[in-house]
């Protein structure tokens, strides 16, 4: 592993947290249950895994009594000082795969369940600012702060881009007709809404980590709400580099936000030595937290800490 160092400080914002938030390395273990098959190991390598931010499924695995308790959660963050441990939800697609899901479903039916999502069986996309959706995933909410995690990792919070494209063509701020508000404006919502949720039940320093949706960080309100960013495949795509326009475009949301003091966390998933070299000199370059891994994430992968200090 490699070791850059660089610290992070949050602004404060009245219901964001007020402490500081400096993860110099992460894990992301979405398959707790093959990452390794005895539960008691899970914890203990977790524990001892020297990763500043742990970001784990809320659960060990999907059979009753599945779900980390509070000793769990406990044990993993004692095994570093300043340890963050956060649960992973995805709050822009359905998982046919969760205790939620009801025999039946389909597209339609309930009425805020839309397409599958053809890169990712059993995942269907969803209008996330229908009110019995909300209500699902707050409640989901309550029970990862029942469980004493230090906060939220949101997924698909990139959504909106899948109604932002029509007719092939996508259009940015593109109206909700349902909602009068733009698609980006209703997910901006939908985070904040989160946010002040879990937090009037736990507390101002619960964290909540949006990933992907750079382009919302662009409204203030959004911005300051969140406690740093996710991002995947910003510099590499598995074997092959990202085109240039692309590393820009997204670098033009997230360098701003890396200068207001916050953290953009760097997923890559790459597969041979040319790719991690870039991910590892974009990352550098940057002041971006980088980890690099597996795409099903069932690995703690290999953290590299950042020495250079770029992004301050």
């Amino acid at each position: 592993i490699s070791f850059i160092l660089f610290f992070l400080i949050l602004p404060l914002s009245s219901s964001a947290s007020t402490n500081f938030f400096s993860p110099q390395s992460m894990a992301y273990i979405l398959q707790p249950d093959s990452f390794n098959k005895n539960r008691t190991l899970a914890v203990k390598a977790l524990s001892e895994c020297d990763r500043d931010l742990v970001v784990t499924d809320y659960a060990y695995n999907g059979e009753a009594g599945g779900k980390w308790t509070k000793e769990d959660i406990s044990k993993i963050r004692a095994g570093k000082s300043g340890r963050k441990v956060v649960a992973y939800i995805s709050i822009g697609e359905a998982e046919d795969y969760r205790p939620y899901w009801k025999r039946g479903w389909k597209a339609g039916a309930p009425a805020f369940l839309c397409t599958e999502n053809p890169d990712w069986k059993g995942n269907f996309k969803v209008k996330y600012w229908d009110k019995e959706w909300q209500e699902i995933i707050l409640g989901y909410i309550d029970q990862i702060v029942d469980q004493g995690f230090d906060g939220v990792y949101l997924d698909i919070v990139d959504g909106f881009e899948f109604f932002e494209e029509k007719d092939g063509k996508y259009e940015d701020n593109r109206p909700n007709p349902e909602t009068g508000k733009t698609y980006r404006q209703d997910m901006i919502k939908w985070v904040m809404t989160i946010a002040g949720h879990a937090r009037a039940k736990a507390g101002p320093s619960f964290l909540v980590i949006p990933q992907n949706g750079s382009q919302l960080l662009e409204f203030p309100e959004y911005s300051s709400e969140v406690s740093a960013i996710g991002i995947e495949d910003l510099f590499t795509e598995g074997s092959k580099l990202q085109k240039k326009d692309h590393v820009d475009y997204i670098l033009g949301y997230l360098l701003p936000f890396r200068k207001s003091g916050k953290s953009v966390l760097l997923i890559e998933y790459g597969t041979n030595d040319k790719s991690k070299a870039a991910s590892r000199s974009g990352a550098g370059k940057n002041g971006f937290t980088l980890l690099i891994t597996d795409r099903n994430l069932k690995t703690l992968g290999e953290a590299v800490i950042n020495h250079d200090n770029a992004g301050e």
